[in-house]
């Protein structure tokens, strides 16, 4: 049984639509019988304009994305027009993208900015850090505060709040490992620290557990108006 997309939709005008998706839904998958975001929102399109009787197929385009594993808000365009302008705010300014992850350990300094350079391949859809001088080399921005350090739990974790600069291939994920702080639950990237007498166990451990990432506050202006815009989730 196909969810009820409506359920994802928060909001929409005749420019754009902003969907809460759910952790484990791919935004977009070619696998035949899996419930994906686009197809979704396709289909509520197609429904809505066969019931105003528009002789045109709706338009959607997908701004940015979330890993099939997270949770959080997404924009879409419902016009050329508006995917271009919702584009250019994406690559130049305007559009602020705010997560919420638990990671393992505790962040040292507890407030700071990550500057790396991070290539993807796309043979095994991972990335890495790297140098600059590494062949299709992007720089990676983010910053990131500790809200709170749950001393309780086993292993010690940590909430951080994270504004990302730049949308790089499982950005997030990579540099917090990097850091010496993978998500929690992360089965991709928690092992890049295994080797650690320390560590290694306690990530097994915690990779029980689902990815603890969630895309919860997005701005950005309206692409018709210029209106600031700000959605946000628990």
């Amino acid at each position: 049984m196909q969810p009820d997309i409506k359920t994802f939709i928060i909001y929409e005008d005749p420019h754009i639509i902003v969907c809460h998706k759910p952790a484990g839904m791919p935004v977009q998958s070619a696998r035949i019988g899996t419930a994906d975001l686009v197809s979704l929102l396709k289909n509520h399109l197609a429904s809505s304009a066969r019931n105003t009787g528009a002789s045109k197929p709706p338009y959607l385009a997908v701004i940015h994305r979330l890993d099939q594993p997270v949770e959080g808000l997404l924009v879409f365009a419902k016009s050329p027009a508006a995917a271009r302008d919702l584009n250019r705010q994406l690559t130049s300014s305007g559009f602020s993208k705010y997560y919420r992850a638990t990671v393992v350990g505790v962040p040292d300094p507890a407030e700071g900015t990550l500057e790396d350079y991070m290539v993807k391949d796309g043979r095994t859809n991972t990335s890495r850090i790297c140098t600059k001088e590494t062949p299709g080399a992007k720089l990676a921005r983010l910053h990131y505060r500790t809200e709170k350090i749950c001393e309780d739990s086993k292993p010690v974790t940590s909430l951080v709040k994270i504004k990302l600069d730049t949308g790089r291939h499982h950005q997030i994920r990579v540099q917090m490992a990097h850091l010496g702080c993978p998500l929690a639950g992360d089965r991709k990237y928690g092992r890049i620290f295994a080797d650690s007498p320390d560590t290694g166990s306690l990530i097994h451990k915690n990779n029980s557990t689902a990815l603890k990432l969630c895309a919860y506050r997005l701005e950005f202006r309206h692409p018709a108006n210029g209106k600031e815009m700000t959605f946000k989730i628990r």
